[in-house]
This record gives structure tokens, sequence and C-alpha cells, in this order.
């Protein structure tokens, strides 16, 4: 907040008066508890504090106190003002996503060079009075302007892009999933993570006694669990396309066994999955501080694509993008620079398919490129390149060169930016849900989410 010039007591008036207006929002609540150590649950959006069956996130009534202190602090008086005490009642609750706004008026100057100011604080729109009362300060002895004052900037670590793909794939019925050699505790784990959300349903496939081993280490019940007999790896993944070519199933999830085994099953020429297009492998990835969803892509099949392949991946994303609710997904087709440079392959190809879009030959996205990566994703950084585009600085996705330039994107958002990485394989008639053994639990029930709804989508059972 820039600060203005303040004023000392000879300087203020009696009916002096300022204000200021902010939104509350859920990361400031989340910031609040963090900072004061009031982690009271009525507070945070995540939970159910008072038992009613429906989140709160009410603002600790010191929030809109702080709007008061706010104002005292950076303009009336401003700063290097002192608060000797405060009698404030508290009228009306207020929620994130409320604006408020809070006026504070000087209405005594004492002989012993205090002021008195009475506060209020009101929502913006209706004017409900949240905050009422006085305030006693002592305002700085020496006259002084700042241009601003730089405070380190905060990022809430919330994955609220995730909370909002589950809270969309929850109302869903459970969609029927294959899981492959779910033959160890981490694997086994997370189907029965996505069945307790009501976002799965899932049928194992493999060793029963590995299977049974895997349960017992969890202390999981598996009664009622459909387990279908298939043993070695090969086997139960060639079992499991069975059963999506079947109907039985609409999504495959990987288990124990190399990704390479199961696209094989996958690819296989007799009653596999093969569609018109190439496999591709997409992360959806929740960054704290960002304001949406990223996607990289690709990150694990495709080693070294050439043109055609990357047309795939990029209309493969884009499918994907629209199956999880962004309208119109822009994409940025990445390279270590962002003008055309023959030597580089990378930038020659991201040109071509920023030109294949504009023909109609990639279809449901805006694509750009080449786009280095400060540029692809950060508004800034492109306006100081002097990019125009309506992709540039607003990615929704990122197109990497190779396996490893995806790879080692998504690993920094995830080890470096505390991002949460949800992946699946798309490019089959099915989604597959692909997680790794490093993945945490939030990660891997994105990952059936995400799996889910582009299920439903797919078929067009999924609208709004």
């Amino acid at each position: 907040m820039k600060i203005q010039e303040n004023r000392t007591f000879s300087q203020l008036e009696v009916g002096d008066e300022a204000q200021l207006t902010r939104l509350c929002t859920v990361d400031d609540l989340y910031a609040f508890a963090s900072a004061s150590g009031d982690h009271n649950p009525l507070h945070l959006a995540a939970y159910d504090g008072d038992g009613d069956g429906h989140p709160e996130a009410v603002a600790p009534a010191l929030w809109p106190a702080g709007l008061v202190a706010a104002v005292l602090g950076n303009i009336l008086p401003g700063a290097g003002t002192q608060t000797r005490a405060a009698n404030l009642r508290f009228h009306a609750i207020v929620l994130a996503g409320d604006e408020l706004t809070a006026v504070v008026r000087v209405t005594e100057k004492s002989d012993d060079g205090d002021v008195i100011c009475t506060a209020e604080v009101r929502r913006v729109g209706d004017s409900t009075l949240v905050l009422s009362g006085d305030v006693r300060v002592t305002p700085p002895a020496k006259h002084m302007e700042f241009d601003s004052i730089e405070v380190p900037g905060l990022i809430v670590q919330r994955h609220r892009h995730f909370e909002a793909l589950l809270a969309k794939a929850r109302p869903l019925d459970p969609m029927p999933t294959a899981v492959v050699a779910p033959e160890e505790p981490n694997s086994l784990g997370g189907a029965l993570l996505g069945y307790s959300n009501s976002i799965i349903t899932p049928i194992l496939v493999g060793d029963p006694g590995k299977i049974a081993a895997a349960a017992e280490a969890l202390g999981a019940d598996l009664s009622g669990f459909e387990i279908i007999e298939a043993y070695g790896h090969q086997a139960a993944a060639h079992r499991a396309v069975d059963l999506v070519v079947e109907g039985r199933a609409q999504t495959l999830m990987k288990g124990h066994l190399h990704t390479d085994d199961l696209l094989r099953a996958v690819l296989r020429r007799e009653n596999g999955l093969r569609t018109e297009r190439r496999l591709s492998h997409i992360f959806v990835m929740d960054v704290p501080g960002m304001s949406r969803p990223i996607m990289v892509t690709d990150a694990a099949v495709n080693i070294a694509p050439d043109l055609e392949t990357k047309a795939d991946i990029v209309q493969n994303a884009i499918h994907l993008a629209h199956s999880i609710g962004i309208e119109t997904p822009k994409v940025g087709v990445l390279s270590a620079i962002e003008t055309i440079n023959p030597r580089m392959a990378s930038s020659v190809d991201a040109a071509l398919l920023s030109k294949m879009a504009e023909r109609g030959q990639i279809t449901g996205g805006l694509v750009d490129g080449p786009l280095a990566m400060d540029n692809a994703v950060d508004l800034n950084a492109a306006r100081t390149k002097g990019i125009t585009s309506e992709v540039a600085g607003a990615a929704d996705i990122l197109v990497a060169p190779n396996i490893e330039a995806g790879n080692m994107v998504a690993k920094q958002l995830t080890f470096i930016s505390h991002a949460e990485a949800a992946g699946i394989v798309v490019g089959a008639a099915a989604p597959i849900i692909l997680t790794s053994r490093s993945d945490d639990d939030d990660s891997r029930l994105a990952s059936c989410a995400v799996a889910a709804l582009h299920a439903y989508a797919s078929k067009g059972k999924l609208h709004g």
C-alpha cells in the first residue's frame, strides 16, 4: 500500500477524516490464521466450524479492526502513529468475499498530545455497520513523507484450484475405473482414496494375494470391491483394457507397474484404445499464488515429439482444459526464446503450431509461440519484451519442446513452488490416471477427479 504524508498533532484538526476499502478474501483469512495463531475452523473456508453442514469462512473480529489500524497507520495520522486504547463494538459478521470500507474521524485533541478518533467499518453495497467505536492514538512527532513502503509479498499455500475441481467431480456418479496391479500400498491407497471421496469405483485387476497384502498394510477392508485375477503386469494391463472395451470401466488407473507395460496394452491393435491422435501426458498443476491452474505437457510419454505429435499434444491438452471448465484455453508453446531462430527447432515448431491454430488445424483454444517460460506466465515479463498476444503472460497450458523440459518444469513447480500436480494420459479412448509413488493424497485425488471430469465430458455427460 502507498503510504501518504503523515500529520503531526499540530497539523491535525477536529473533523479530519480518512478511509480505505478492502476486499476480504479466503486467502486473507488463512494468512491471518497463520500470523495470529488463531486456527478457529469457523474462520477457514475448508472447514465447517459450527457444525451446520456448511463451511463458513467468517472473518475474525480483529480482521475488520485491522482495517481501522491500517487507516490510522497509513493515512490519518499516518506513519509513526501509536495506538494507546481502543473501545470497539462488533455489529455484524464479515464473510470472505465481502468488501469493507473503514472510516476514521478525528473528534478530539487532548491536552496530553493524544488524539481521539471515532472509527467505523461498513460493508460496501448495503452499508451494513460491521464495527464502530473510538480509538486513542499518539500522532507522529515528526512530519514525514514516504513514496512507498516495501512489504514482502505473501503466498498462501492453499490449493484452491484442486478444491474447485473436487467440488465439480464429487456430485457426478463415481467413475468405474480399472486399477491395474494395485499390488502395493501406495497404488492401492490412491484407488481407495478416490473411492472414499465418491469420485471413482475401483475394479482391482492383478494378483489377489499381493492386493490383499497391500490392503492389510493399509488396514483397509476390500470386502465389496471387485477383484479380477490377473498374474503378471502385462496380463493385468491387457485385462484392464478389456474392461474398458467391454464398457465395464470408463477410465484406467496405473498401479504398481511400469508405464510402458500399461501403454502397450492400451495401444494394442486388436481391441485396444487407440484413437486418431497420439497419446500424451498432461500435468494439471495447482500452483499457490497463481490465479488459475497451469497445465504442463508432455512430461511423461513423448520423449522427443515431432511437429505432428506436438499438434496432437496441443489438441489433447485443449480438450482436457475444456473438460475441467476452461472455455477457451490459452496455449503457450515454450522455447528458450520468444523469437524464431532456425537453429533452434523448438522455436520453429512453436511458430508452426501457432500458425496451424490460426488456420483451423488446431481448434478450441488460442495458441501462441514461441514463448519463453517467463513471458508465457507473467504479464509484466511479456510487456517488458514487447509481446502483444492474448496468450503471453496468461497461458493456461504450457507445451514443452521435449520430455526433459516438460519434466523439469513440472518438478520445479512441485518442489520449489509447492504445487500439487494431477497427472493423466489422454488421447486414448479412455483417460488414464497416472500417479507417482512420490505423489501425496491431494495429487492422487485430484488425478482421479481430472480423469473423471474428462471421461464424463468426452461422453457428453458433463454440462455447465
